[in-house]
């Protein structure tokens, strides 16, 4: 019995519990995602007022950002953090379920936008403790698949339950990933996570100093600005796409919300995985230039297609619009961390940058569901679409204008492996 018992424990290692995180805490860190709009249509809310509510959790969680990154960074209870923050996004959700009027909704989403603000980097920096500089890009790619994997998993559960039993199911769903999220997370042995190197500290004797740099000079730091730039407009296209395109098909073709909306999950997230693994190996062997590029060229090819699939009530146009989702959300899931650990390596900052170009994400995000939402209902879905994906085009233009960001920063300390001053990105 008591061999049997350490080969169990033995078999869940750190990296393992990192991965159960990943894939339990995947329908969780974003609360209810595109399920929000459709549960609120069903209510007689307009397009307008769910892209108001979603835009209030997004600037909530944009102005958290930041704060959630330096707490990251100072705390050595990461693993906490995430347990609250899972509780947190729950309770937010079940408020929404129970009074879905417009100021509990209101109140909800930025609660929900607060706690998912910190969720984000406490994992990158978990990861980052568990595995060092040398196999972070590895690690992202490892992360993301199971992050999509995991959503992949709710979504084909939400679509059965709410087939049967409504979209109140999808709450059900969500308590309970978030309860196996927290036992994941909990197998972590505090031990193993060295809190120096989640923080991007420069290892003892690398010629850099040991403590965290001047938030000033990291704000300051011009790869970092284009990053965020570049980060902010690609989800200023790409934020709206996912519920606008559920919430057209839905009142323009019929289709069933509950099937129709976990389809457009499955579809993206099943892309998303070989997309991750993809970004890990070429960000290894090549730098994330290339990762980005391609990301960003695929959401503007999304934009046309899905207005063309909505013009003409096509409900096969889920699958190449949201294969390009999975283009795009895949590879720039492992790009982001991976990119702000290159840009920040040796300043001790690492979750507090993430904050400040997630914060510009988050402008982006929440701002493109007002964006999204105005143009349906002033114009069309067809025309919002064509917005969003001529706003996405200009995310490719800041970023080749900006010099193609991603790589060490002068006179910092990159990781192993990685030249100094110019760290491929």
């Amino acid at each position: 019995m008591r061999a049997s018992a350490t080969r169990s424990a033995a078999v869940l290692t750190p990296l393992a519990a990192l991965a159960a995180v990943n894939l339990f805490l995947s329908d969780v860190r974003d609360g209810l995602g595109p399920f929000l709009g459709v549960f609120l249509q069903q209510r007689q809310w307009q397009p307008s007022e769910i892209g108001l509510v979603m835009t209030i959790g997004g600037l909530a969680g944009m102005l958290a950002t930041m704060p959630m990154g330096a707490l990251v960074d100072a705390s050595r209870a990461k693993r906490g953090i995430i347990v609250a923050g899972s509780a947190v996004v729950i309770a937010a959700s079940f408020a929404i379920l129970l009074m879905p009027d417009f100021p509990v909704v209101a109140v909800a989403q930025a609660v929900n936008g607060i706690a998912a603000a910190v969720l984000l980097p406490a994992i990158a920096g978990l990861t980052l403790g568990l595995v060092g500089p040398a196999g972070f890009d590895r690690q992202l790619g490892v992360n993301e698949a199971f992050n999509h994997g995991g959503n992949i998993l709710a979504a084909v559960l939400a679509g059965g339950l709410g087939w049967w039993f409504g979209l109140p199911a999808v709450f059900a769903l969500m308590a309970g990933m978030a309860l196996f999220a927290a036992l994941s997370v909990l197998m972590i042995p505090p031990a193993a996570i060295d809190h120096e190197a989640a923080r991007g500290a420069a290892p003892a004797g690398a010629g850099s100093p040991a403590g965290r740099e001047g938030i000033g000079t990291l704000l300051r730091e011009p790869a970092l600005i284009t990053a965020a730039v570049t980060f902010a407009l690609f989800h200023l296209g790409n934020g709206a796409m996912l519920p606008l395109f559920g919430q057209a098909m839905v009142a323009r073709a019929g289709a069933d919300p509950s099937v129709f909306t976990a389809l457009t999950v499955v579809v993206a997230q099943a892309t998303m995985i070989p997309m991750a693994l993809l970004a890990a190996r070429l960000a290894e062997k090549r730098g994330y230039r290339l990762v980005l590029l391609l990301a960003l060229v695929a959401l503007p090819l999304r934009g046309v297609i899905a207005a063309a699939a909505v013009y003409h009530d096509a409900y096969w146009g889920v699958i190449p619009v949201q294969m390009l989702d999975g283009v795009g959300a895949g590879l720039l899931g492992v790009a982001t961390p991976g990119v702000v650990a290159r840009i920040l390596a040796g300043s001790g900052r690492f979750n507090l940058g993430l904050g400040f170009v997630m914060t510009a994400q988050g402008v982006g995000a929440s701002l493109s569901t007002t964006l999204g939402g105005m143009a349906a209902q002033e114009i069309s879905y067809p025309a919002a679409f064509l917005v969003l994906g001529g706003v996405a085009a200009l995310a490719a233009g800041a970023y080749v204008i900006g010099g193609c960001p991603g790589g060490a920063r002068k006179g910092g300390t990159p990781a192993p492996g990685l030249p100094a001053g110019g760290a491929p990105a």
